[in-house]
């Protein structure tokens, strides 16, 4: 269990949102878990014609949310799996435009989608289950130009799931 948020100093600003996402004293592991299920009953109601709508001009569908989702969480998983086992290689950012742009969402149906949100967040659940209350779980490498730690990077995956959930229920009205 990944008991207890990341220091401040151990992300980088523009990552406070995500990681403000989860309460204080979450059991991580547990909410990971939980939100798998919530997002599988989500995507289940919505239907291939609202799935390949956006909410605005220039906003991304449904769909490519949901890729983005799973195009994140396996950035993010990986940038923890390479911080645990202590590789202080920096690691480069992504433009997440650029990958919505070329994952070819809308050409995939939203139950593969949904499908492939589930196997990833399956993927990152068996890794962090790994991860024991250890000092590398605060290891400090460096991502997108700045700090980051395995611990910080496990609520980034939470925080960043629940920031895209509540854009789908807020202005997708799903």
């Amino acid at each position: 269990m990944i008991a207890s948020k990341p220091l401040t100093i151990h992300y980088a600003p523009f990552y406070a949102g995500y990681v403000g996402q989860i309460p204080d004293g979450a059991d991580l592991l547990a909410l990971l878990r939980s939100q798998q299920v919530t997002v599988a009953e989500l995507l289940a109601g919505i239907t291939e014609e609202t799935a390949s709508s956006a909410y605005a001009p220039g906003k991304w569908t449904i769909k490519q949310v949901v890729g983005h989702m799973a195009d994140t969480e396996r950035i993010f998983a990986y940038r923890a799996l390479r911080l645990y086992r202590g590789d202080a290689s920096p690691l480069p950012g992504f433009d997440q435009d650029l990958y919505a742009d070329n994952g070819h969402f809308d050409q995939r149906s939203l139950v593969s989608l949904a499908q492939e949100f589930f196997a990833v967040r399956t993927a990152t659940l068996l890794l962090l289950e790994t991860f024991g209350q250890t000092a590398q779980l605060d290891f400090v490498g460096q991502a997108s130009g700045g700090p980051i730690t395995a611990r910080a990077l496990a609520y980034l995956i939470a925080g960043h799931e629940r920031h895209h959930l509540n854009i789908l229920y807020e202005r997708y009205a799903v």
